[in-house]
Parts: C-alpha cells; structure tokens; sequence
C-alpha cells in the first residue's frame, strides 16, 4: 500500500499539475500524510535545475500551512480524544509537566523536526497539543522547512542526478548530524559560559 502511494505521488512530478501537487503534497505531510514532498521536489528540479528555487518555496509555502493544519489538530483533538486518554490513565499531571517542558524548548524541537528526516507532523500535532507559542512555532517551520527544501534543491541543481542517491541516502543523517552539533554548541556555551 505504501509503495503504492509513494509511487502514485513520484508519478505526479511527471505532470503538468507538478506545482500543485508539490504543494498538496507539502501541505498534508506536515499534518498527516506519510509520504514526504522530497519524493515530488527532487524529480521537479532534476527535471528543470533552473526552476530550484520555485520549487523550493513552492514546497516551504505548502508544509508552513501544513503545519498549521497540524497544529490545529493537536490543539482541537486533544481536548476531544487526547485528554480523556490522559485522565482514564491518570497522566494528565505528567502531561502536563511535559508540555510545559516542551514550550521552554519546542522552537529546537520544531526546528529539529523540520530539518530531519523526523516525521515533522508528529511535532506540528505535538506542538498545537501543547500550546507551542504560535510565533515561535510559525518562524521555525518557515526557517527549518525553508532551508532543508532550499538546501536539497540547490544542491539537485548544482549536481543534478548524480546527486540525488546521496540526498535520499545520506542528507537526513547530516542534517541530523549538523543539529546535534548546533545544539549541543549551544547547550555548551549556556552551561560553560
């Protein structure tokens, strides 16, 4: 079934409704869907290099307001189903603890998320669950989704095919590895300074 739906979204970069279906496809992977628009912006711009920084935007715009729709779900549903959960198991005190652990430090959550191969829809939901400050919440995705679609396009259109078996191997782990150094750069300088 995935890899029908996965090849099914690969297909449509191959239309003349690309742009829009690069934008669907941003906009309900930040909130739901399983697939992530790499799997549509890395054919688009190894298709037309000179197009990469549209297509960048195209899918930046998209997942921001994806997000949204991922912070309203968490917002809405977890009064609704998430809370009762909570008090059936009698966690909602932990619940909240862990929210308000998580507002100290969503915005590198969020930023970590957005840059990652981690499901960043786990985090927009998490991040409406909790009360994320909207602001820092909105700058972050722009920023994090806005440079992982730039990075990844830039580099398809400097290097075009070739590229892409590293960018679908390899990128995820660096950006990842890149993260970890930046915080704990950070979280370094807090604590030795």
């Amino acid at each position: 079934m995935l890899r029908r739906l996965y090849d099914w979204v690969m297909s449509l970069a191959a239309t003349r409704h690309a742009e829009r279906a690069l934008a669907a496809v941003a906009f309900v992977e930040s909130s739901v869907f399983p697939i992530p628009p790499d799997v549509l912006l890395i054919p688009m711009v190894i298709a037309e290099r000179r197009k990469w920084i549209r297509v960048a935007l195209i899918a930046t715009l998209g997942s921001v307001f994806g997000a949204f729709l991922g912070y309203a779900i968490g917002a809405v549903f977890f009064d609704i189903v998430g809370r009762p959960v909570l008090a059936f198991y009698g966690a909602e005190e932990k619940f909240a603890e862990l929210g308000a652990r998580y507002n100290d430090w969503g915005g590198w959550a969020v930023l970590i998320a957005a840059l990652t191969p981690f499901p960043y829809k786990v985090i927009t939901i998490f991040s409406g669950a909790t009360g994320l400050n909207l602001a820092v919440f909105t700058l972050v995705s722009i920023v994090g989704r806005g440079a992982r679609f730039a990075v990844i396009a830039w580099l398809l259109s400097l290097f075009g095919a070739p590229v892409r078996r590293f960018i679908e191997r390899w990128l995820g782990l660096l950006f990842t590895l890149f993260l970890v150094l930046l915080v704990g750069g950070f979280v370094a300088l807090r604590y030795l300074f």
